[in-house]
């Protein structure tokens, strides 16, 4: 026999389900998946759900399965990878340096430091073997710097 997992909602978290549901800016992931444990809160079965809403039997039994073992608010979004297929270039260290340089004077005869200019710069001081100007972009973006003040 299939393990069960029940859905059991307060009322503060089916008003704020509801909320959500009624939302105009709201994902049609999360809309439907805070759709399915409303649902599944009524008493309705995985195939009426399903039917319902007309998405997989599998799908319903993942999110409440999700509901109970991690909660409400994390069974509505995506869950992180845990083992990346690609690491991260940048750690704490290297995104510091990257962020030292980018507020500091631009190079001479430059007037302000580019993407090209800040990867050059981070592979001359062996920071990285190779840096491309997409992870450095991303590595800023990610600061609330702006290396054109």
């Amino acid at each position: 026999m299939k393990k069960r997992y029940i859905v059991n909602l307060t009322a503060e978290e089916r008003e704020w389900l509801r909320q959500l549901v009624s939302r105009a800016r709201v994902s049609g992931l999360k809309r439907m998946r805070a759709n399915i444990l409303l649902k599944a809160d009524d008493g309705l079965t995985d195939q009426e759900i399903a039917d319902e809403l007309e998405v997989g039997v599998v799908t319903v039994e993942r999110v409440r399965k999700r509901c109970c073992e991690r909660g409400i608010a994390e069974s509505l979004d995506r869950k992180g990878q845990e083992n990346p297929s690609r690491p991260r270039k940048f750690d704490g260290a290297s995104e510091a340096q990257l962020v030292r340089f980018a507020c500091s004077e631009a190079p001479a005869g430059r007037a302000r430091w580019t993407l090209s200019l800040l990867a050059d710069k981070l592979v001359e001081l062996r920071v990285f073997d190779s840096v491309s100007k997409s992870t450095v972009q991303r590595g800023l973006k990610k600061t609330s710097s702006s290396h054109g003040r």
